[in-house]
């Protein structure tokens, strides 16, 4: 027999007020917005070439939400033009941002700190004059092909390629994204990475709300945040916060990584299908989180593609 439900249904607030508690503070909500007035955009990361965009938009097209950025973790240097290309015409055609991340880093180097138990805080730095001018050469093709957005885990390289942007030696419109392997855990190391240059920063997932607010007393940069991670990230799982997240952080990249999958650095065509799936999975995580965020009577906006700020590609 099916139980009839009658009357209203309780809140989790509401429960917590008839016991006497009240749920935990998280600040005031921020004032700041994306240049279109928006709280927060969608970002599906680990897209890591032509086939795993494709799936990411189909997927997304298939639940009717948008994607605004994503973002790869192989490296630029591992795409060939014509996959450059390729990827710079489907995300324009969609309105969407590619980042992709700057190579090689030291996880790719011959060096083995980066590969050791202790190491993976080098993993995003450049060893050496040598590999800084092998980063701005990979910036630099990418942007030949189109591609207008970057992943930075290099302090020295984000200092040296936002002097090349405001000298008029790239792009204007390219966006320049902390990586996750960067990022801070204070407002100070915050604002740090502004002054060098950062477009938009990854903050640790694992930060309370609290620590959050403070992140945004000191600024109005974008924050990028995982509200799931992979295992190697700690496996965080926070889709169903994300309301309370964006209302602290905003303006805000929401991000969905995906616990209990499989590592997909460096990619190729011997991980495709399983990436595309990882993707999909990810739009499927996204919708969830978008449930929640309406459930949540917290009104918020999200920005529409090809919005003002985004790297969207610009393909020849």
């Amino acid at each position: 027999m099916t139980d009839v439900i009658t009357g209203q249904l309780a809140t989790g607030v509401a429960a917590l007020a008839q016991a006497g508690l009240t749920p935990e503070p998280a600040g005031q909500p921020s004032q700041a917005r994306f240049p279109d007035g928006a709280h927060y955009r969608i970002e599906i990361p680990s897209v890591e070439g032509p086939a795993v965009l494709r799936a990411v938009v189909a997927a997304a097209a298939e639940r009717g939400i948008t994607v605004n950025r994503v973002s790869q973790g192989s490296g630029a240097m591992m795409l060939s033009g014509a996959e450059l290309s390729e990827m710079a015409r489907i995300a324009a055609d969609a309105g969407i941002e590619v980042s992709l991340f700057v190579g090689p880093r030291e996880e790719w180097d011959i060096g083995r700190a980066a590969g050791a138990a202790d190491g993976q805080v080098f993993a995003g730095r450049l060893r050496g004059t040598r590999q800084l001018r092998y980063a701005i050469d990979d910036i630099s093709r990418a942007v030949e092909h189109g591609i207008r957005g970057f992943l930075i885990a290099d302090p020295g390289l984000l200092q040296i390629v936002a002097r090349l942007q405001a000298s008029g030696q790239l792009p204007s419109s390219v966006v320049w994204k902390v990586s996750a392997v960067l990022a801070p855990s204070n407002p100070l190391s915050f604002r740090l990475l502004e002054q060098l240059g950062a477009s938009t920063i990854n903050v640790p997932s694992d930060l309370t709300l609290g620590q959050i607010a403070e992140m945004r007393a000191v600024s109005g940069l974008p924050i990028d945040l995982y509200v799931e991670t992979p295992d190697a990230m700690g496996g965080v799982v926070r889709g169903h916060e994300a309301a309370e997240l964006i209302s602290v952080a905003a303006p805000m990249y929401t991000k969905f990584g995906l616990r209990n999958s499989r590592s997909l650095y460096p990619c190729g065509v011997h991980l495709v299908d399983e990436a595309a799936a990882i993707g999909r999975e990810k739009v499927h995580r996204a919708a969830v989180a978008l449930e929640w965020i309406l459930r949540s009577g917290i009104k918020l906006t999200q920005s529409q593609p090809g919005a003002v700020g985004l790297g969207v590609p610009e393909p020849r």
